[in-house]
Order: C-alpha cells, then structure tokens, then sequence
C-alpha cells in the first residue's frame, strides 16, 4: 500500500460540513434549529448517513448499542475492497453507499454497504492533481432520487441514484468565472427542500448558488467572496430557514429563498482556507474555526441579526477537520491535538496527542476518531478527562475523511481503499 508521508503546511480542504440539533427552546428566546436537509432512511439497525457528516450535518449520530472497546486487532472488519484516489466522505442511503474517487477521471461511484460491490460510476471528466494528494474532496449528498456530487476541478452534477444516469451538471469555474481554489473545490452540496446550494466562488454575485435540485435551473446566485474550502449549512431562526456559508473571506448568512445576505463576520484565514464547516449551537449561537494560527470563536446572533463576538481564542484550530458540539462542550482537532473546551467561553477541558490530524463523529456518548495515519481511536465524550477505551490500526497512509457511520457499521477510508467495520455490540 502506497504512503503518502508529506505533512501539509497548506491546508487540503477535503470534506467539510455542517452542524446542529433539533430542540425546543423558552419562547422568550430567539431560536434556531438545524434545518434538516437531505431525505434519510431509518431502518431497525440504525440510521442512514445521507450527505455530508450524517443526518444533521453536526458529526453526531443517534445510534445506540455501540462496541464500547474492542480487540487489539481493532472491530469486526465485514469488508475491505480497492479505490481510487481522493478524500471524498462516504454517504450510505438505503442500503447504497456513494463516494468520489478517481482512476483517471473523477468519478461519483456507488457500492453496496453490505459487501462494497460496485454498482456504477459516473465520470466527473479529467482529474484533479495537487501537491496534497489528487483526486475529490467533497461529500455526495443522496436524496430519495437523486445523488448530488461536486468534483475536485469545480463540476456539480445530479445523477439518478439507481442507475447512475447523468440527470444535469454544471461546471462551476467557467459558469460563474469562479478561480478554482488551490487545494480543489471541497463544497458538498446541501439539499433544502427543493434547492441543492454550493458554493462556486464567482466574485461578480456568484459566489454563493442554489439549483433546482430536480432540472438544475439556477435559482440565485449571490455576493462576491472567493471561494473557501467549507460546505453550507441550514439553520432556522425567528422562523425563517437561512443558510450559513464559511467563504475565503467571510461567515455569512443568506436567506434560502433568494440568497440575501442578512448577516456577516469578517474571517481572515492564509491562503482563504476556511476550512471547518460551521457549527450551530442552540438556540442562537455559532462556532467557526480554522488553522494557520488563526483559532476559533463563538458567535450569537441576536434579534437584530447582528452577531457578537462571545469569545475567540487559539485553543481549537481546525486545520481541514471539523469539530463536533455535544452538551455544551466541543471536541475536535487544534492542529494535530485533539481537545475537549468549553462551548460557553473556550476554555480547554482535556488534550491528547498522537493522532496527529484527525477526524471525528459521535455516537453513543462516545468519540469516533480516525487519526490521519489510519489509528482507530474510541474516546469518552466527557469534558471531565481524556479515556480511551480502545485503539487498533485499521488503514495505512493518508487518513483524511472523516468517518461515516451507518446502521451500526462504521466505513473509513483512505487514497487507496475503503473498509466497512461492524460496531454493533
């Protein structure tokens, strides 16, 4: 198996999305909830994983009856089979897996999620190279019909999730005469009701856009930032869905329906890598983070839309990952640490290193963690200290998706193969 060893100074924006939960708040509180987006299917084994860091798009799934540790050898491995290139997330959809990878081309591919055998490809057209790895770096979203993918060199297509038929694409670059950006567009596209919205970065009003999801009519397209590395997400405040974008430049809200920008926050990061996907916490506020020293911060938007700064340190810096909220507290990776601080004020709670660059979900009060060199970690989802009831190397070389988990059976991957494990107890 080949190793990628080069460490990267420059941030590869590989697979970034959204987050939030449903809840009931006091009336006398503004409030917000994520707006669910991309239809799922709930099975009696579990939950599907449809878009882009599961059904909430927050890295938290509501699965239960996990493993709680497991052998040195690592879970119960169902399958491993060959892929291409890529960082592409994995979304499972009745029964169907869907990821990016690339032989070649770039291709939007689907499996079965219960032995891998491929079931078609679709060529996205000539890959993509980059001195941190080639191949895509967005996550499919699946909807009941239709699979949403954007490719590495910026080509958005819908395709029929059955037969892999081309439906309608758009090449965003030359569409909204957007600057590819340097690691690659890394949106994954976000379904809300009828409309898929990405980001394609044109600076002349197209910075922002949303299709009809079932044709690909532009519905809008708006502001003017350069594109980051980051994917939409959708919120719903005072009653009104809106969709929170993390550009080259800027944190921005928009309403859904016709991408006005109702709010913005100023976010300077080297290179525009702003990476992480914006996290909601209920009921008003937000969290962005990003590397290259820059840290992250919590925001609250008040009646008036207009967002104040609560707080904004260096203890949580997501160079390419993203962080994952869980009462009150977030868990993810400042560089190569991984850290537990403080929703309310940012102050650190734990750290531990030895992962190097990772990823995370959650499920079951626990943490999921791939380290970027292939090292399985389960580590309690508790502010009070670091326990790791288990750890395995489960794939070699560069380990940049963030897991998937899916009806108790959890899916890695890496540049060359995917392997499905099962978690179920």
């Amino acid at each position: 198996m080949k190793s990628l060893s080069t460490h990267f100074p420059l941030a590869v924006v590989l697979l970034l999305a959204q987050g939030g939960c449903q809840d009931d708040f006091d009336t006398g509180i503004p409030v917000a909830t994520v707006a669910g987006s991309t239809e799922a299917v709930t099975f009696r084994g579990g939950q599907d994983w449809p878009q882009w860091r599961g059904l909430g798009r927050d890295g938290v799934s509501l699965e239960e009856r996990l493993v709680r540790s497991w052998p040195p050898g690592g879970p119960t491995e169902i399958w491993r089979r060959a892929i291409g290139t890529g960082y592409s997330g994995i979304v499972v959809s009745n029964h169907h897996l869907y990821t990016l990878d690339q032989n070649g081309d770039e291709s939007l591919l689907a499996l079965s999620a219960v032995n891998g055998q491929e079931l078609w490809h679709l060529s996205l057209g000539s890959g993509f190279s980059s001195d941190q790895g080639d191949g895509p770096r967005g996550t499919p979203a699946a909807d009941q019909e239709l699979v949403f993918a954007v490719s590495g060199r910026g080509i958005l297509v819908a395709a029929d999730r059955s037969s892999g038929r081309q439906v309608w694409k758009h090449d965003l670059p030359r569409e909204f005469d957007s600057t590819s950006p340097t690691w690659g567009f890394s949106t994954s596209p976000l379904v809300k009701g009828e409309l898929v919205l990405v980001e394609p970065g044109g600076q002349g009003g197209g910075s922002l856009a949303a299709f009809r999801k079932n044709d690909g009519t532009l519905v809008w397209s708006s502001h003017g930032d350069p594109v980051g590395y980051s994917s939409p997400l959708g919120v719903e405040f005072q009653g009104q869905p809106q969709i929170l974008f993390f550009t080259g430049r800027n944190l921005l809200s928009v309403t859904l329906e016709q991408g006005k920008v109702l709010w913005q926050v100023p976010w300077t990061t080297s290179y525009d890598v702003n990476a992480s996907t914006p996290i909601w916490i209920p009921p008003n506020r937000v969290f962005i983070s990003s590397g290259y020293g820059v840290g992250g911060a919590v925001f609250e938007v008040g009646r008036s839309g207009a967002p104040r700064q609560v707080w904004k340190n260096r203890e949580m810096r997501n160079h390419f990952s993203t962080s994952v909220y869980l009462n009150g507290f977030l868990y993810g990776f400042d560089n190569a640490t991984l850290k537990c601080i403080d929703a309310a004020d940012g102050s650190m709670k734990w750290r531990a290193r030895g992962l190097g660059r990772g990823s995370l979900i959650s499920a079951d009060g626990m943490l999921i963690v791939l380290g970027e060199r292939g090292q399985l970690a389960l580590v309690e989802a508790t502010p009070g200290a670091y326990n790791e009831p288990a750890r395995a190397q489960v794939l070699r070389g560069k380990c940049w998706t963030s897991p998937t988990l899916a009806h108790r059976k959890l899916y890695l991957r890496n540049q060359e193969e995917i392997v499905c494990l099962d978690l179920q107890k």
